[in-house]
């Protein structure tokens, strides 16, 4: 049984049931995946930002797609080996 707010919405706003199911799944599926990438990503004003306006994932796709440089792209090996991520299998780290 339908929440009688949405019904009621839905009915004020002459919009059917389903289609305002399929925006909100929409919506909270590139929330979810834009406020994941922010947070990974440390940028709190963005995860700020995305938590709070709703574009209707709008401007969830901008930040994964531009603004988060999310493409894929070739890591160079040498600047993880000398931030410490990667260790040659011959060299222990030293402690």
């Amino acid at each position: 049984m339908a929440s009688p707010f949405l019904t009621d919405f839905s009915s004020y706003a002459n919009i059917p049931l389903w289609l305002l199911a399929i925006v909100v799944i929409w919506s909270l599926i590139w929330k979810g995946l834009a406020l994941w990438k922010a947070a990974k990503k440390d940028s709190k004003p963005w995860f700020v930002a995305l938590l709070v306006i709703n574009t209707m994932g709008i401007l969830e796709i901008l930040y994964l797609y531009l603004f988060s440089e999310i493409k894929m792209e070739k890591h160079d090996s040498a600047s993880k080996i000398s931030q410490g991520k990667i260790v040659p299998k011959n060299k222990k780290r030293r402690r």
